[in-house]
């Protein structure tokens, strides 16, 4: 069962919903190195050292400071910093409802799950079948922890297993770079290319996305080999993979492509080892690799024989 991690209340009008937020994401197993003293294999401690006094300095001597000039800074004592906090009201105000598709996802930040508290069922319940129907998502001012957030409000549609709301922490404008800073270069896309794209497009097209056909295959053989180090064996680097041809005609590259997806769509009929993911979402890799592409679960199978063989 989740836990909350805090409460809230949403403002709808003149309707007030009391809701739990609860976090939609967990942090992965990450894989962690820490510093030690190569001599003993003692962990190592960070210290702050000031640079003008050459000596180390304590927590308790410590203030913080904001940098208005090079080299040049203003001090805050705690008591000012504390005043200097936004309010957390905890109260979720709906501004406008705009279509959902409308907001670029570049402005995501970090996903909540809202559940309601008891008596607010019904309202949250209502609120939420209407952002469905109007395929609308709510824009929100939302305080805590000291700051004020820009939210997203929209009906969840069932892919988590779930069909409450979830809340979205938006991205101000002044924190997204404006793609016009990206140099695009000049170029004009053919017809036939667009074609062929379009039959590429086609081939690996699926109509849902299942995150659980994809795994973090890094992660997994990192932590494979620190298990072989901590078994006592030593880690060897695998041997290069040949780096693909760069495309020059991309007419070509885009046919090599297709027939690669038809071969590997042939040999799946004729019960060969290559199977697409599950969800029918192919792997993707660059045009050059599409004759050389494999699953993701034979390409796992294939690796660790190359790694013990480059081991030997």
């Amino acid at each position: 069962m989740a836990r909350a991690i805090s409460g809230g209340t949403i403002s709808f009008g003149l309707v007030s919903i009391p809701v739990q937020l609860y976090s939609a994401t967990q942090a992965s197993a990450g894989i962690s190195f820490h510093l030690l003293h190569d001599k003993c294999g003692t962990r190592l401690k960070q210290q702050y050292i000031c640079p003008l006094d050459n000596e180390i300095v304590p927590r308790d001597a410590m203030v913080k400071g904001y940098e208005f000039a090079k080299d040049q800074y203003v001090t805050f004592t705690p008591a000012e910093l504390k005043a200097m906090e936004e309010k957390a009201t905890q109260t979720i105000d709906i501004a406008e409802f705009v279509p959902a598709e409308r907001i670029d996802p570049v402005y995501y930040d970090k996903a909540y799950y809202l559940g309601p508290e008891k008596g607010g069922e019904k309202a949250y319940r209502l609120l939420a079948e209407v952002m469905r129907e109007t395929k609308r998502v709510a824009v929100a001012r939302y305080a805590a922890r000291g700051k004020q957030y820009i939210v997203m409000l929209r009906a969840a549609d069932g892919a988590q297993g779930g069909t409450g709301i979830v809340m979205q922490t938006l991205l101000y404008a002044d924190e997204v770079r404006p793609f016009a800073e990206v140099p695009m270069g000049d170029a004009t896309v053919r017809e036939s290319e667009l074609a062929l794209a379009r039959q590429l497009v086609d081939q690996i097209a699926a109509e849902t996305f299942n995150p659980s056909a994809y795994e973090d295959e890094v992660r997994k053989r990192i932590q494979a080999d620190i298990e072989r180090k901590v078994g006592g064996h030593e880690i060897a680097a695998p041997a290069a993979e040949a780096e693909p041809a760069p495309v020059i005609d991309l007419m070509e590259a885009l046919k090599a492509s297709l027939g690669a997806k038809a071969k590997t769509a042939s040999g799946s009929d004729a019960g060969g080892s290559a199977t697409p993911a599950s969800g029918g979402i192919a792997t993707r890799r660059p045009a050059r690799r599409a004759t050389n592409a494999a699953p993701a679960a034979d390409s796992a199978a294939k690796a660790e024989p190359r790694k013990r063989a480059s081991k030997r």
